[in-house]
């Protein structure tokens, strides 16, 4: 199940609270599934998450799985377990998020002096501020082969 889609890096993720909390999309492929959904769904246990992610250098494929994969729900600001990378998107990206409460421009839960959201352009598990930035106006991925700039990014739900 798609669950994010970013096929530009532009500012389209530049959303509220509110808006990630429904989930949102575009006529170009963008797409953000809603985090009340993406919660209700992680916390059965039965997914997995896949990253798949296109280079700006080489426009090659690459991958991230994680056999962890839940989103508490709104009262937690929708904080983040992820575990068990394997792939071949470089380093662990994702991971370093672990434990980390979803955060938009208008609402700050990341570990940083600054709002990453807001400096970014984007919702996301920011830390300080991304390693993972599939939803930012960065839009790249800390350690993938052959740079760090992404052209598409995906996130689907796999069946355990």
């Amino acid at each position: 199940m798609l669950i994010q889609q970013n096929v530009d890096g532009s500012d389209f993720f530049n959303r509220s609270w509110a808006a990630f909390k429904v989930g949102f999309s575009d006529a170009r492929g963008n797409f953000w599934l809603g985090n009340d959904l993406l919660s209700q769904l992680t916390l059965t246990g039965r997914y997995k998450l896949r990253f798949d992610l296109q280079s700006r250098a080489n426009s090659n494929w690459y991958y991230a799985v994680y056999n962890t994969f839940t989103v508490s729900s709104e009262a937690n600001n929708y904080a983040l377990q992820v575990a068990g990378y394997s792939g071949n998107a470089g380093q662990d990206s994702f991971g370093y998020h672990e434990g980390m409460m979803f955060s938009a421009y208008d609402r700050d839960n990341d570990r940083s002096e600054r709002n990453c959201a807001a400096t970014s352009g984007g919702g996301f598990w920011h830390k300080n501020c991304a390693a993972s930035d599939v939803n930012t106006q960065s839009f790249g991925w800390i350690g993938l082969p052959g740079g760090v700039a992404l052209q598409t990014s995906r996130m689907w739900l796999q069946c355990q």
